[in-house]
């Protein structure tokens, strides 16, 4: 009998010194967490989409409290919304430019050419392994559309010609569709980037134009009609300098012959130059692959 008394006490002790202990350690190593990173995550989205730039809403929550980012970075968020937030930490609301999707390809099947008949994993990714897809430019959209799969907002979808189709609305610059093509073929840009460029091919003769009848062939039209220095021809490809882009216009689009160089409208709308050859063909050019 003394012995389990001896040995119900001896435990009874033990409990209460390591109760002790656990006391004494949340005491010494709590950190405090404002208790308004909860109300604010609470306003966010939830999608941790990264569109902010942090790994998620959370992140995005405990700087907004600290006062070192501000509210207008969440752009799933409505502005009514974001406004909220502001109000509730007291601070003021930016207006931050939105920033959306531009695919640098418009070669769809009905004028990019197939040198191969790609039979496997639909997905872009896994043709891309294969001979680089089968397309007949090697930097063109290979169209398994997983860039529209990966889209969490519905701002992607795949046109009949299988080439993504951007939804300016809904775009929320997250940066999804970047990471998972390929060929590097989208990227990120404020809505005020008008001129764009919708071809990264970097060869140049005869063969661009059979390998797709809308490619860059690196004519320099553009170069010459837009203001110095906007334009220039770098490996066989029009490139834009954007830290002039108050100097662009739609004269820059006019004399292109394929219609590579194009303006995008406020709402969305791309827009050609007048001397962009008419694509007529409504079928396609080739086999496009299955999506």
């Amino acid at each position: 009998m003394a012995t389990i008394l001896t040995a119900v006490g001896f435990m009874t002790t033990l409990g209460l010194l390591l109760a002790l202990m656990l006391v004494v350690a949340n005491r010494r190593l709590y950190v405090f967490e404002d208790p308004r990173i909860d109300q604010v995550e609470d306003l966010l989205p939830k999608a941790n989409c990264g569109a902010c730039g942090e790994a998620g809403c959370r992140p995005f929550a405990e700087k907004l409290v600290r006062g070192e980012i501000d509210p207008a970075r969440c752009t799933v968020n409505a502005k009514s919304m974001n406004q909220v937030i502001a109000d509730f930490l007291g601070v003021e609301l930016s207006t931050r430019e939105r920033w959306v999707a531009r695919l640098a390809c418009a070669g769809g099947g009905n004028v990019a050419s197939l040198r191969a008949n790609y039979s496997g994993l639909p997905s872009c990714r896994a043709a891309a392994l294969v001979s680089g897809g089968g397309r007949g430019c090697a930097w063109g959209c290979l169209g398994f559309g997983d860039c529209a799969l990966v889209c969490d907002f519905g701002a992607i979808y795949m046109n009949h010609q299988g080439i993504p189709v951007v939804i300016e609305d809904r775009c929320t610059a997250c940066g999804e569709c970047v990471t998972i093509c390929p060929k590097g073929l989208f990227e990120l840009h404020p809505v005020s980037h008008r001129l764009w460029v919708a071809c990264k091919n970097l060869e140049s003769g005869a063969q661009t134009e059979q390998d797709c009848e809308v490619a860059c062939t690196a004519c320099g039209r553009c170069a010459q009609d837009s203001p110095e220095g906007l334009i220039r021809i770098q490996d066989n490809l029009a490139v834009i300098d954007y830290s002039k882009n108050d100097l662009a216009s739609k004269v820059a689009i006019e004399r292109c012959p394929t219609g590579a160089i194009v303006w995008i409208e406020a709402d969305g709308t791309v827009v050609k130059g007048r001397d962009a050859r008419k694509v007529v063909r409504k079928g396609t050019k080739g086999t496009l692959p299955a999506v």
